[in-house]
């Protein structure tokens, strides 16, 4: 059935395609499978983007991207912090799930007042990731940039990538500029640029799988820690910058500027090989922007390491065949579903051979018709550990426009309704009680079905010990 659904979504005709009529090449002709590039920024706001709203960060080789494909308003990454959402982009599970909910290793709070579970430090090699998937369907498959999902044993290419190119246990690089120190990226020339040797390593690898199809995982390490940017770029955001813009950051804009350029490269490149009516590209973030260092994620509530939406609300674009044009859809969706909606437009049927558990749901039918209500009922989240970003142990659920979070140091909710208040300023648990069980009563059961670990009293709870 995917595969008839792909092939019925690729051959669509008209000016809701990307390509209009360029779509099928010849009537009765059959298309090859179609390529992908799925771009994961690390730690990239949801107004970080100039088509997102930023009022001091250039982005027009994304922008166009957008306005060539859908942005997502309403997209969430699966954890507030990376390495649970990396591993739930590629296997289309929750963290919860997978029993991988902190960044690997995580954050120490020896003294607090609950104790975190025994979490999995790595993504099992017994999980089907989407490059194994698309792989067994005859793709060439490749990475390229920052991993953080395990040691040696457990790096990308022990997970269905051909090809490893900076992916290993790191998670932000030792430098920006060469030499890297990064044990699978061979140093470049001295001062050579971090994201730009990451585009050029993704250009390269395109060039070589033009003749098949192919999956490009390019994560790049920006815009994480260390802030560092190629000059030139710094002095000109120094210039631009005055006191009423809500983003102030020179080095981060320069090196959300650099991200901007490698887009231009891989779409340009696309265009000169021929391949852009063959391909999807998925643009997006791993979690919420980093406060007080980097950006600012105004009107959304916190940042990174937040149960609130600034810790989870993150851009989202889908560019390729079939997809609606300039389109806006502000459907919840949420990193589980890469998974699923990659798999339907590649026509490669359930796990390729595999059965086994996969929360997340095809966005195919929002990329025809953003418009349209994708039938789930439920988003949910579960990150039972402390991060020094301000998250204490918690889960959360959103359903229709409530999001309800339940603290699990004391068990208190908190409810809000993100139509009426994106920036969650007014709590309405007290309000609301009935719908604050029921919520709760959904949060608690999804827990259950998916074995989630919880955080346990702690016995070394010293509140007078206890650093943050």
């Amino acid at each position: 059935m995917a595969h008839l659904h792909r092939r019925a979504f690729l051959n669509m005709a008209g000016s809701a395609a990307l390509v209009g009529s360029a779509a099928v090449r010849s009537r009765g002709a059959q298309r090859r499978p179609p390529n992908f590039v799925f771009v994961l920024l690390d730690d990239m706001g949801w107004t970080d983007l100039g088509c997102f709203g930023s009022d001091l960060y250039e982005t027009p080789h994304i922008d166009r991207l957008a306005a060539q494909g859908v942005r997502f308003t309403q997209a969430y990454s699966s954890c507030t912090v990376c390495s649970p959402s990396r591993a739930a982009v590629l296997t289309g599970k929750y963290p919860a799930r997978l029993h991988l909910t902190d960044w690997i290793h995580g954050h120490e709070r020896p003294h607090a007042r609950l104790a975190v579970p025994d979490w999995t430090h790595y993504l099992p090699l017994e999980e089907v990731t989407i490059a194994e998937a698309l792989r067994r369907a005859g793709y060439a498959t490749g990475h390229v940039g920052k991993w953080h999902l395990g040691t040696e044993a457990y790096w990308p290419e022990k997970h269905g990538f051909d090809r490893n190119i900076g992916g290993c246990e790191a998670g932000q690089p030792p430098s920006y500029f060469a030499p890297y120190r990064l044990p699978t990226l061979p140093d470049g020339p001295e001062g050579e640029y971090l994201t730009d040797r990451e585009g050029a390593e993704a250009c390269r690898f395109i060039r070589d799988s033009a003749g098949g199809p192919f999956f490009l995982y390019l994560a790049h390490y920006a815009v994480h820690q260390p802030l560092q940017a190629k000059q030139p770029m710094v002095d000109y955001y120094a210039a631009k910058s005055t006191p009423e813009l809500r983003h102030q950051n020179a080095a981060y804009a320069a090196m959300v500027l650099s991200v901007d350029d490698t887009m231009g490269q891989i779409t340009a490149l696309l265009d000169e090989l021929g391949l852009a009516e063959d391909t999807f590209i998925f643009f997006t973030s791993d979690n919420g922007g980093l406060l007080r260092y980097s950006t600012d994620n105004a009107p959304l509530r916190a940042g990174k390491g937040s149960v609130y939406e600034g810790g989870v609300r993150v851009p989202l674009i889908v560019r390729g065949p079939g997809v609606s044009v300039g389109a806006e859809c502000a459907e919840p969706v949420q990193g589980i579903d890469f998974y699923p909606t990659i798999l339907e437009l590649a026509g490669v049927e359930g796990d390729a051979g595999h059965n086994r558990a996969v929360d997340g749901e095809s966005l195919m039918p929002l990329l025809r018709q953003p418009g349209a209500p994708l039938g789930r009922e439920a988003l949910y989240w579960h990150y039972p550990h402390y991060h020094p970003g301000g998250a204490a142990p918690y889960g959360a659920v959103r359903v229709g426009d409530l999001s309800l979070t339940e603290f699990y140091e004391d068990g208190h909710p908190e409810l809000y309704n993100l139509r009426e208040d994106l920036s969650q300023t007014t709590d309405l648990a007290a309000q609301e009680p009935g719908l604050t069980d029921e919520l709760q009563g959904r949060l608690h059961a999804w827990r259950t079905s998916v074995g989630a670990q919880m955080p346990t009293p702690n016995p070394a709870y010293d509140p007078d010990l206890d650093l943050p």
